[in-house]
């Protein structure tokens, strides 16, 4: 008898230590599903720029209309993620009659497709200051896997505003153009237009404390 119940006592332990251990485990993931540090744009101190080649000079350019929004934090990149949308009829390369051609159906077609947009799938580590952010770009009807590396160029609390904080990164990437059927017909040549677009996005990132 006295062993039965030890028996029993002994079934009792190793079920709560199961369901300790268990617990212990959706704690660990849940802490680690959490979002990271949400950041505001500061779209008054952010700037979507862009640059290609016509035959040897360098043509740039702008997009002014955009909105976004970034969970970022270094220590927990499984919840970092961010989200990009630019309006195409917002382009400006400082020459109106180019602008429109590149809304047209030669170029963006921004009568049907209207915005472009990127979604992170993940953050990857590079360095103390850069990190690659992996992601879906999607332009016209096209979505590609792309990598757009992030470096942070400066991060302080508000000098003028207490418990405001300020983190300022730069995007810097590579793109082609012709991936996305940005370019039909004799302008899908790369004869005249590079198929190679620079993309040059400083952010300014703010969080109240």
């Amino acid at each position: 008898m006295f062993k039965n119940i030890k028996f029993i006592k002994m079934v009792s332990t190793i079920k709560k230590l199961g369901f300790a251990v268990i617990l212990t485990a959706f704690s660990t993931i849940a802490i680690h599903a959490q979002e990271a540090t949400k950041w505001n744009v500061d779209k008054s101190h952010t700037s979507v720029n862009f640059s290609i080649n016509r035959f040897f000079s360098e043509i740039t350019g702008k997009f002014t209309d955009f909105d976004g929004s970034i969970n970022f934090d270094s220590n927990n990149l499984k919840g970092s993620k961010t989200e990009f949308t630019i309006v195409v009829n917002s382009v400006n390369t400082a020459n109106e009659k180019r602008d429109q051609h590149l809304q047209s159906g030669d170029f963006f077609d921004s009568e049907t497709y209207p915005k472009m947009t990127f979604t992170s799938t993940k953050f990857k580590k590079k360095s103390a200051t850069e990190y690659l952010i992996y992601g879906k770009l999607t332009i016209k009807d096209k979505t590609k896997d792309v990598i757009l590396p992030m470096k942070i160029t400066g991060e302080m609390e508000h000098p003028m505003a207490k418990g405001v904080f300020v983190l300022s990164v730069a995007l810097n990437a590579t793109i082609n153009r012709t991936d996305y059927g940005v370019g039909t017909g004799n302008w899908a040549a790369t004869t005249v237009l590079s198929d190679e677009v620079e993309i040059n996005i400083p952010i300014d990132l703010v969080r109240k404390e």
